[in-house]
């Protein structure tokens, strides 16, 4: 159980870093610069850090629960479209995804993806 939990933090504490670097250092004048299109301003407040960091832990857990009934590679694309497309899905339905940071919210995303799933394997029971 010790392992699991650790795995499973360990996947969380990647994700959360991986989410921040990407949305806050290299994307985040591409989000500001599309919400100001659209007359809004772009989320950054401390409570909306809190959500990401929520939903990191809750994409860790998920991996981690796909990753006992499937392969490695299995569990990487199953996780990576769970987490990532369905969420890409929705925002750009919203209208709210600027879809210019997709080349490079893509790739990241597969590598914040297979590293976690790696975290979780490597570190769970």
């Amino acid at each position: 159980m010790k392992n699991n939990l650790t795995a499973i933090v360990l996947a969380t504490v990647w994700i959360s870093i991986s989410e921040f670097l990407r949305n806050e250092f290299l994307l985040k004048h591409l989000w500001v610069e599309h919400y100001q299109k659209m007359g809004l301003v772009f989320p950054s407040e401390p409570m909306n850090g809190a959500i990401w960091g929520l939903w990191s832990s809750c994409f860790a857990v998920g991996i981690f629960i796909i990753s006992r009934k499937f392969s490695l590679f299995q569990t990487f694309l199953l996780s990576w479209f769970v987490g990532f497309v369905f969420m890409w899905l929705v925002v750009g339905n919203l209208g709210v995804l600027p879809f210019g940071i997709l080349p490079v919210a893509i790739p990241l995303s597969l590598l914040e993806t297979v590293l976690a799933v790696y975290l979780v394997n490597k570190f769970s029971s």
